[in-house]
Formats: C-alpha cells, structure tokens, sequence
C-alpha cells in the first residue's frame, strides 16, 4: 500500500472548525487515530477541551442569535443541502479510504453505504417544499386566525459515533439544517475523519459563519457541550449507559434531546423458515462493520427443536469467513475498531463460555494475523435469555441462539430485553411476519433481516432511546410548534 493512499484525505487536523474559519486549539492534546487493521498511526487531530468546546458554542449562538441562516426560508436553506449532497457524493473515495481505516468496514461496501448519505441532504430539501412550516389552525372559540408553525429549536450539539460516522452525521446535520439551527459537530476521537470532511464541505459550500462547527473531543469535554446552557438540543447516537447520563443532565436544565441507544435485536425464526436460508442472511449481516451496529439481529430466538440446525448452520456460516485487511480482496469482515473493543467483546466470550453456553465456533483471533483489532465472528448455542450475553450488547461479532419452547414463546424471550431498537421476523408468509411483529416490542421489525431504513424513520423502544431518526420523523426533534393567533388573518399567512 502506498504512502500516498495511506495518507488520510483531510485538512487542517490540527485545527478546528469554528465560526467558519479553522482555528487553532487551545491546547497542544492530540489524538491519535490508530489503523484498526495494522495497530499504525494513520492521522492525528487536534483534541478539543472545555474551552474549545465554549467556543464552538459560542460561534454556533452567535450564527443563530443574530446570523441570517434562521431567518432564511426552508427553500433557502434548502439549495444549501443540495450543495452538500453534490459535495458529499464527490468525497465517497475519500471516505473509501478513511472509514476502514478507522472503524473496520470493507472498503468495497463503502461506495453502496455512502449512497444514502447525500440521499438524505436531499430528502431533506425537498422536504422544504412539502413540510408545513407554517399552517393555519381553528382556533378554539371560534374567533380570530389561528396559525401553527414549526421554528428551529436553536443550537444543536450532535455527538457522533464511531462506527458509522459519516451516515449519522448526515441524519443528524440534514433536518437541523433544514429546520434552521445551528450545529456543533463532536466527532469521536477513535474515528473523527468523516467530520473534518464535513468540515471542508460546509466550507466548499459557503454555509453562512458559526452555521456548522466541527472538532473532536473525548468524553470529559464532551459533557460540557451537553452542560453548557447556551445550546438547545443534544442529538446522541452511542451507548445507553451514556445516553442515561445525557438525559439526566438535559432533563435537569429542561434541554431536549435525541437519543440513539444501544440494541440487543432479536431475529424470531418462524417454522415455514429454512434454516439455511435464514442461517445465510444472519451471517452476512452480522459482519457488517465487524458486528460494530446497534441495530444488528445478535438474539436468534427458535424452536427448540429446531435450535441445533441453526447453530450448526451459523457456525459453518461463520467459520468460513475470511478476516483480514479491509482492503483486501476476498476479505469477508474486517477488525474491530479498537483494543478496547476487542478485549470487550474477548471478555463477553469468556463471560459466554462461563454462564454454560456452547461455543460452537470464534470467539479467538485468528491465527494467521498478528497485527490489528481482530476477532473470528462467534456462534453461542443454548443460550439463557437471562444469561449476560443474551442480555448485554456486546457490539461486536457474536451471536447468541436462544432455543424457545414455541411461538409464544419466542416472542416472550424477543421482548425480555431492556432494549427496543431492532427485530426481525423470518418467515416466507407477509401476513405472519406483520402478526408477529406487530408484538415485538421495537423501533424497526424487518422480515427476513434487518431492514432498518433512515428513510422512513429509525430509533428505539425502552433503553434504546428517545425521538427518531431520518424520515419526515427525524425532522421534528429540530423544530419546536409555536401557537400564534390573530385578531384576523395577516396577509402572508397559509390557507
């Protein structure tokens, strides 16, 4: 691999950037981003403490308070999505070489990934000219104009994962900008790359000052963005434990929020289903991103008489993947994001074999590779639905089988969870698949898989969170209704 091609496709790391300019830090802190698949140094970027992070807050108050971006028109603002979406199109082979590089991904899967990206920045415009802003409203007596209207709900600090960055981000930044606020981007520090790229497009775009702030922080200054007064709503994709604390600090200053928590989906396999078939579709999905997604099927709920089919399916399925560099051909998964990710998922294997569950196949790093955050993808058999890691996320490439006495069974263990995010019903009959699913307590139910789509809206049930995302759903976080009514209808206003 060449040096050139291994050089990470961004600007300006060593800066932030804040009010539209790139600024220098406050601080010497850096933060290395280590090659998931080499253990190498790749890039390193400046790292944001308390007082970058004021910064940014200020800037984005100040864009909002007195720049013109509230005061422009959703169609306005919505030419600006349009030039992101072109932006973002013309970046993917940058994002090409830097999401495997920091999070694990195959590279040939980025290209079809990053399709929904500028999809959504232009969802999002076109929905400027469908979405009632503003819309008149019969007032409760009868008298006078009645109007209801949809106002940006002001800053937006929109803390961002590292195992899908530069999807989330657009989830996030698309309806925010779209509704009129102002946004500060918190990179991860494992994975902050897809940031600093959106940094340089709001930048290439002409985004008016303070519209779009970026830098990368790791969680002690993170929690001042989430304290500080000045900014309105927080918009988190992470884990629950986190999201716990996010919502405690909003909830005693009454700040709003969004949260995208944790998972642990369940895929309920009916009897018509063929092992096989659904063995095959489980499998490849559960190495996407190394297994690194909250919404991933990790719980396979069967009949028990049916139970050791599905093990012995999913672990020949799993054995025959081939693990290596992301950029390799052939390559079937990737590594982990980091160290302390594989020694997490290590750990869950150890608490797995512990708890008297039968470890059909992974659990170990392969053999043939010496360097990078790898881990063979791992079937658990006869597993307790009460057991850790039937009840824990683990994020990361291990699947629990969970034998279920029948169909009521199932659909108990599905919901025996603390999470809500995913679930699947696999069956060949719609109509079941709509009956059972209608039970399972979950954001998104999918037949045959996971059919989680941003288009129509995504977020969880229980702990796995608060508001949607993507969809006319994931716009209204960003707008808060305003009741205003008249002595008699002003000229301008709606029908």
């Amino acid at each position: 691999m060449t040096e050139q091609l291994r050089k990470a496709p961004i600007a300006n790391s060593g800066k932030f950037y804040i009010g539209g300019k790139w600024v220098d830090p406050s601080s010497t802190a850096t933060i290395d981003v280590i090659e998931a698949a080499t253990e190498e140094l790749y890039f390193t970027v400046a790292e944001a403490r308390a007082a970058d992070i004021a910064r940014a807050v200020e800037a984005a108050r100040r864009a909002f308070d007195e720049g013109p971006w509230p005061r422009m028109s959703p169609g306005q603002r919505a030419e600006y999505l349009r030039a992101i979406a072109q932006a973002v199109a013309e970046r993917t082979d940058d994002l090409v070489q830097l999401w495997p590089r920091e999070s694990g991904i195959l590279a040939n899967l980025v290209p079809t990934v990053m399709k929904e990206v500028p999809a959504a920045f232009s969802f999002y415009a076109d929905l400027a000219d469908r979405y009632p802003f503003e819309q008149a409203a019969p007032t409760s007596s009868g008298e006078g104009f009645g109007m209801l209207v949809g106002e940006p709900v002001g800053v937006v600090g929109a803390i961002i994962p590292w195992n899908t960055p530069m999807p989330l981000i657009a989830y996030k930044l698309a309806p925010a900008l779209l509704a009129g606020c102002t946004v500060i981007i918190k990179a991860s520090p494992e994975a902050p790359g897809a940031a600093y790229v959106m940094a340089e497009i709001a930048e290439q775009v002409g985004l008016p000052d303070g519209v779009v702030n970026v830098l990368a922080a790791d969680r002690e200054a993170s929690e001042t963005l989430v304290r500080d007064h000045r900014v309105d709503k927080i918009s988190f994709t992470g884990s629950t434990a986190v999201g716990k604390t996010i919502a405690g600090i909003m909830g005693d200053r009454i700040g709003r929020y969004s949260l995208e928590l944790g998972g642990k989906s369940a895929a309920v396999i009916l009897e018509d289903m063929d092992v096989a078939e659904a063995a095959e579709n489980l499998a490849s999905a559960g190495c996407f991103v190394s297994g690194q997604i909250c919404a991933s099927l990790s719980r396979v709920v069967i009949p028990r008489h049916r139970h050791d089919d599905m093990v012995e399916a999913l672990a020949d399925r799993f054995s025959r993947v081939k693990i290596g560099n992301p950029f390799d051909a052939g390559v079937g998964m990737g590594p982990l994001a980091t160290q302390r990710q594989r020694e997490r998922v290590e750990g869950y294997v150890a608490i797995g074999r512990a708890e008297g569950a039968t470890l059909a196949t992974g659990g170990r790093r392969p053999k043939d590779l010496d360097r990078g955050w790898f881990v063979e993808p791992t079937v658990f058999g006869n597993v307790d639905n009460s057991s850790k890691i039937a009840q824990e996320e683990i994020f990361g490439p291990v699947m629990s089988v969970i034998p279920a006495a029948d169909e009521e069974d199932a659909i108990r263990i599905a919901n025996d969870t603390v999470f809500g995010l995913n679930a699947a019903v696999f069956t060949h009959d719609a109509d079941r698949a709509r009956e059972v699913g209608r039970r399972l307590r979950a954001g998104t139910v999918g037949q045959n898989g996971n059919r989680a789509d941003f288009g129509i809206g995504f977020g969880g049930f229980k702990q796995s969170g608060i508001g949607r995302e993507g969809g006319v759903a994931g716009l209204l976080p960003y707008l808060e209704n305003k009741t205003m009514v008249f002595d008699e209808k002003p000229r301008h206003a709606p029908a």
